[in-house]
Formats: C-alpha cells, sequence, structure tokens
C-alpha cells in the first residue's frame, strides 16, 4: 500500500525542511496560532521557486469560524486566482453555513475556480454539524479530499469517526487524518484504512532577539519569543515509521 505525508508548513524554511526529509507534499499557510490563515504571494512565490515538492496552499482569509462574508467571499476567490497564477499544485479551502452545513453553493464555485487544481476540503469538516452529510455535500461539491482531526481536537481522539467516514467515503473521497499525528501513533492511523496523513511535524525554536517589555499581541497566550518550523528530524521519523508499517 502507498502512503503520502502532508506537512502544514508555516514558511518557505518549512516547506524546504518537508521536502529534505522526504515529504510528498505540503499545505502552505501562514498563522498557525488561528489554525492557518492565507499565506502571503511572496511566501508562496519563493517556496516554488526554492522547492520542488508539491505545494498545496491554505486559502483562509482569516481565523476563526469558517462562515463567510461577500467581501472575505471575494478575497478568497481572488487568493485561488493568484495562487494558480504562480503555480502551485493544489488549493485547500471550504465553506460552511451559520447552521454548521456546507455552503454547497459557494464550496462549488471554489472547486470550480480551481480547477484544473485538486480541491481538499480544509478542517472547517471538523465543526459541521452533521459529519456524515458534510461527507456527501463535500463529495457533491467535488473536491478530491477532507483534511480532517474526526471531529476532535486530534486525529486519535476522533478515530472512531475517522474510521466510519472512511468506510462510507468508499473511495469517492480521500480521508486524510490531520492533526496531533506523529511516530508514536501514525500506526493506528493506517490501521483503519487510510493513506494520506497530515502533519506540522512543527518544533519551537527561541527569537535570537531579546524579549521585550511590549506584548505585541492582546493574548498573552501567545509567546512572542517562539517561532515554529517543520523539522526535518520530526518528519523523517513518521515517514520511516510509515515505510516500517507499508
Amino acid at each position: 500500500m502507498s502512503y503520502q505525508l502532508e506537512i502544514c508548513a508555516n514558511s518557505v524554511q518549512s516547506v524546504i525542511n518537508a521536502e529534505k526529509a522526504g515529504a510528498q507534499r505540503v499545505e502552505l499557510c501562514d498563522n498557525l496560532w488561528e489554525g492557518g490563515t492565507t499565506p502571503s504571494a511572496a511566501t508562496i512565490k519563493l517556496a516554488k521557486e526554492k522547492t520542488k515538492i508539491a505545494i498545496y496552499v491554505l486559502v483562509r482569509p482569516r481565523g476563526g469560524d469558517f462562515v463567510y462574508s461577500d467581501l472575505e467571499f471575494e478575497i478568497i476567490k481572488e487568493d485561488i486566482r493568484i495562487c494558480k497564477e504562480l503555480g502551485v499544485e493544489g488549493i485547500v479551502s471550504g465553506v460552511l453555513n451559520a447552521d454548521g452545513t456546507v455552503d454547497k453553493a459557494r464550496t462549488k464555485i471554489l472547486v470550480e475556480l480551481s480547477r484544473p487544481l485538486p480541491f481538499t476540503f480544509h478542517r472547517a469538516f471538523d465543526v459541521a454539524a452533521e459529519p456524515f452529510q458534510a461527507l456527501e455535500d463535500i463529495i457533491d461539491c467535488g473536491a478530491v479530499r477532507i483534511l480532517t482531526s474526526g471531529q476532535k481536537n486530534s486525529a486519535i481522539e476522533g478515530i472512531e469517526l475517522l474510521k466510519e467516514i472512511q468506510e462510507k467515503a468508499a473511495g469517492r473521497i480521500i480521508i486524510m487524518p490531520g492533526g496531533g499525528i506523529n511516530e508514536s501513533n501514525i500506526s493506528k492511523l493506517q490501521s483503519i484504512g487510510c493513506q494520506e496523513f497530515h502533519m506540522s511535524g512543527k518544533k519551537a525554536q527561541k527569537s535570537m532577539a531579546k524579549p521585550g517589555h511590549v506584548n505585541m499581541n492582546s493574548s498573552k497566550d501567545i509567546p512572542e519569543n517562539i517561532i515554529f518550523t517543520s523539522d526535518i528530524g520530526t518528519i523523517r521519523s513518521v515517514i520511516e515509521k510509515i515505510d516500517v508499517d507499508s
């Protein structure tokens, strides 16, 4: 069985590290503290120039929920156009309605706009009101995969739902577990039949700058002297585990 590992890369350096580690693909984003937002055009451009790994771009205009205003939806569409111009290999996005159902009308527009690039419906799925109906709606929209933690904080916590979704998908769409995946739990997730996995493999580095006395963010829960980068060793350890178990 062939497995693929996608790395949630939050910088050009993280993309470089993911490629060096042997990952098959990255989901390029920004602002991990907010669950990921759209990276800058410069980040996408330089990631493409400096690596050959497949780059899927997360298109999400802000943190928070996945219910978007007309203006935010226009931003999403324009970002997809820019991503295509920059030569990326895939788009990651998705839209919900206020009641937690998949916004099929808008998601279909995004899928069509992304073509011929493959479209991944992101972890908006994990806050959808009814996962099995969401599964059918996303399939109907034409997405090629769903990134999900099984509607829990981690894929291991959500493994039972992931197994059910994988079975109900029945090959019609790729179910890609993501959230807290590492070398110690990847085998359990392989056992439910999934073949693609998503992880950040991030490692904290202390900033070289001397900590200031002013916090640039209103939330004191976000340490401003820590920088996260996808780590080559962490990613390789998971790839080696997959290779051993496959």
